[in-house]
């Protein structure tokens, strides 16, 4: 039997064992924090420096994943050329999506959104991150090997990187076209990947707006039980 190493938590020092209100504090302060995250339409050219991305992605790069493969690519898109093609793609499947492709019950769902097939903010912004889920990989580079809770992984993943934006001070706005093939055509990804996510990412425009609908947030009680 392969025996594989272990190392003690407190040799690596990477965890704080705190009192019980600075544990109470630190909860309240991280709730008050992404109450005040909004899904955002209305952007800003403005710069971002790629390097506040990149931390933010390796920030993501270290939630939890089935057997630690780290299932997951993200690829960031800032070249207004290739984010203008993005957005002709992307419209022209959101196009089908609003014609009848999405179905009356989930355009009526949408509709206190107000959203449309218009996503000017796909050129606007001055980051788009496009999320890939591998189906094969592995924990090494060059790794062939089936991947297992893909799904999950990248899906932890992805609210790492969203709470990582938005607490360096970034709005952001989810975006998932169907399909979105586009993306991997467009980014030159492997056939082992699908698109998972294509995330908008900058400065909100100072008179940006937030549907009234969006702000509706169930109560703690509807959506936990205790035993």
């Amino acid at each position: 039997m392969t025996t594989f190493p272990f190392t003690r938590l407190s040799e690596i020092g990477d965890f704080t064992d705190r009192g019980v209100d600075d544990m109470r504090a630190r909860s309240r302060a991280f709730l008050a924090e992404l109450s005040r995250r909004h899904t955002i339409r209305d952007y800003r050219p403005d710069p971002v420096p790629r390097d506040i991305i990149e931390n933010c992605i390796a920030a993501a790069a270290r939630a939890p994943s089935g057997a630690n493969h780290q299932p997951w690519h993200f690829s960031i898109v800032g070249d207004p050329k290739l984010k203008a093609e993005i957005r002709a793609a992307a419209e022209a499947e959101e196009r089908a999506f609003y014609a009848g492709r999405a179905g009356d019950e989930w355009l009526e769902a949408l509709a206190p959104l107000g959203t449309d097939p218009n996503k000017p903010f796909l050129e606007i912004a001055p980051w788009l991150i496009a999320v890939f889920a591998q189906k094969r990989g592995g924990p090494e580079i060059g790794d062939n090997r089936k991947n297992y809770y893909v799904n999950e992984s990248v899906g932890i993943a992805c609210g790492f990187l969203l709470a990582g934006l938005h607490h360096a001070g970034l709005a952001t706005l989810t975006h998932t076209p169907n399909p979105m093939t586009f993306l991997s055509e467009k980014l030159g990804r492997p056939s082992t990947e699908k698109p998972y996510l294509l995330i908008v990412v900058g400065r909100p425009e100072k008179d940006a707006i937030i549907p009234k609908h969006a702000l509706r947030k169930k109560a703690l009680s509807d959506i936990v039980t205790v035993f």
